[in-house]
This record gives C-alpha cells, sequence and structure tokens, in this order.
C-alpha cells in the first residue's frame, strides 16, 4: 500500500508540474519529511491531499462510466465484480466480462454485442445471470438477497 501511495504522490506532482525539488518542499513543509521513504501510510495521504488541495485529479480527468441502463445489466456487473474480488476472473472489469460474454455465447446466439450494456434480448440476459450466479455458487461466492434475483 505504501509503494502505490508513493507513486501517487509522483503522478500528482507531475500532473501538477512539480519538479524533484518542488515536491521535496511539499513533503518536508506537509509532513516534517524530505523522503518519501520515510514517511508512513498517514503521511503519504497528507501529501495526497495536499496535492489534491492545489488541484491533483487522481482519476487524470477521466468520466466515470455511467451505471447501465438497467437493472439486471447492472446486477451482472455487481456478479461479475465479486468474481473478480474472490480471483475468479482473469481480466476484471468491463472488458473482460465481454470478452467471457463473446467466448460463452457469441456460438450459440450467433452475433454479440460489442459491450454487455448493449443487450436488450432478456433471454440474453437471463443466460448470462444464470452463468454467472452458477459461477458465484461454485466459487462459494454469497449469493445474499441484495444478488439473488
Amino acid at each position: 500500500m505504501t509503494r502505490s501511495l508513493q507513486k501517487l504522490v509522483h503522478v500528482g506532482c507531475k500532473q501538477l508540474g512539480l519538479d524533484s525539488d518542488a515536491r521535496h518542499s511539499l513533503q518536508l513543509a506537509v509532513t516534517g519529511k524530505d523522503s518519501l521513504r520515510d514517511m508512513n501510510q498517514a503521511e503519504l495521504l497528507k501529501v495526497i491531499d495536499r496535492l489534491k488541495t492545489d488541484g491533483f485529479d487522481p482519476n487524470g480527468g477521466r468520466k466515470k462510466r455511467p451505471a447501465a441502463p438497467r437493472a439486471d445489466l447492472r446486477l451482472i456487473h455487481v456478479l461479475w465484480r465479486k468474481l473478480a474480488e474472490a480471483g475468479e476472473v482473469h481480466e476484471p472489469g468491463r472488458a473482460g466480462l465481454n470478452a467471457f460474454v463473446r467466448k460463452r455465447f457469441g456460438d450459440s446466439w450467433g452475433s454479440v454485442p460489442a459491450d454487455i450494456d448493449m443487450l436488450r434480448d432478456w433471454q440474453q440476459i437471463d443466460a448470462v445471470l444464470q452463468a454467472l450466479k452458477a459461477w458465484c455458487r461454485r466459487a462459494g461466492i454469497s449469493l445474499d438477497k441484495e444478488t439473488s434475483r
């Protein structure tokens, strides 16, 4: 965790156009330490908060993708995320989910949309849901009332 926070400090400084000397000065002013290696997690978070105050955007200006248009499609994303968090999928995220759908259903459906959120046929959506639920059960992932539709 500490290493990733150190990297985030470097990204923030680069985004704000701070050179090495300016970064060291900022770190010294915020924590009393000029070296990232000497800082603990709390001190690194203070430096990151200061960078955010100065205009650092950790998302790099990327916009968050809107939620899927239908509840059943959102449930597919939730199940995929649970599988990813459990280490069951090789490629987490939307790209991995789309690859799973293409591989699993491409031959039987004939054509698969480029993105899961473009599905509109309830039978296809249900097929994906049932496949992901079965995978979750095999992996021992809880399908609580929130995801048991």
